[in-house]
């Protein structure tokens, strides 16, 4: 049944949930990456956002017809553009998974954009208990740009987004634009899981704890949501030499004590000496993914792409999370 803009808002009412915006491109990395995510949240009930980004009029092709027809058969899933493509694809794996119904109550919207004739398009499906999967066609001037824009319009948890090359082949410029994933995870105001070769059945996720306080509030949040996800923590902590051993001891001993106390199970600890990157990733190579801290003991968001976080995002052949 469609929703009227009154019946949306009085079903929304009083709903504080967990909120995850998917960036969906069409490669086979952002299926693989939404199918596992959406696992991990199901126990929280989380708010779905399946959103793509198109630039301004590029790839419109409405066959001759007028514009509110070419934007009804938008928001039916009609038009045969790329976006609308993708995106109907995401919806029917999460009815294939479980993740919603084909049932559910839905609401339609539209929001004209300057100079472009079809604008941004989204339709609503929400439960009478107010859980909500969203598919939202969005225009922007540039990809980053596009994701940032919604991050800031809603309030989100966590963005997922595929490391693919993808990404860099869109059609918003002449030119290749090889850090889409890299401008959202340093611009973000949440968290950002940028996936690679993530599957369903994975391997645990592996904590990286320097002693700091982000890292340990890093610590509570991944075991609040392995407690509720049911999925095992490894935690690592690297020593850069000999004298730093004991530091990095204590610190893996403190995030196992908050681990511990909310009854989660830890599969492994390290305390590697070397170099803090090439540790990390190492060791991650055996886990779904690698969880950090956006800046640690630098404890400055200006100081996060010159980070561990940051080289470890970029270097790392699996998938990895930056918690803020």
């Amino acid at each position: 049944m469609e929703l009227t803009d009154k019946e949306l808002e009085e079903r929304r009412e009083g709903v504080q949930a967990f909120r995850v915006l998917f960036c969906i491109d069409g490669s086979e990395e952002s299926y693989q990456a939404l199918q596992y995510s959406a696992t991990m949240v199901h126990p929280l009930e989380a708010d779905i956002v399946l959103l793509y980004v198109r630039p301004i009029d590029h790839g419109l092709r409405t066959g001759g017809l007028q514009i509110s027809v070419a934007r009804q058969k938008m928001l039916d899933w009609g038009l045969e553009l790329p976006g609308i493509r993708y995106l109907k694809k995401a919806r029917d794996k999460l009815i294939e998974w479980g993740e919603m119904a084909d049932d559910w109550d839905y609401h339609q919207a539209h929001a004209d954009v300057a100079g472009d004739p079809l604008g941004n398009n989204s339709v609503e499906y929400i439960t009478k208990s107010g859980r909500e999967v969203v598919l939202e066609l969005k225009v922007s001037a540039g990809i980053a740009l596009g994701i940032l824009e919604k991050a800031e319009e809603s309030q989100f948890d966590l963005i997922v987004l595929g490391a693919s090359e993808r990404w860099q082949s869109a059609n918003f410029n002449p030119f290749r634009d090889p850090a889409v994933a890299e401008k959202v995870a340093v611009h973000s105001p949440c968290s950002v899981l940028i996936a690679r070769a993530l599957r369903r059945t994975g391997h645990g996720h592996l904590v990286c704890t320097d002693g700091s306080e982000r890292s340990e509030i890093l610590v509570n949040k991944e075991a609040l949501l392995a407690k509720k996800s049911n999925f095992p923590l490894s935690i690592i902590s690297v020593a850069r030499d000999e004298d730093e051993v004991i530091v990095a001891k204590e610190s893996v001993s403190r995030a196992e004590a908050i681990i511990r106390d909310l009854g989660v199970k830890i599969e492994n600890t390290y305390t590697p000496v070397g170099d803090p990157v090439r540790e990390i990733i190492e060791v991650g190579k055996n886990y779904s993914l690698i969880a950090l801290a956006d800046t640690g003991k630098t404890g400055l968001r200006k100081f996060f792409m010159g980070s561990v976080a940051f080289q470890v995002m970029e270097h790392a052949e699996n998938s990895v999370l930056v918690v803020r």
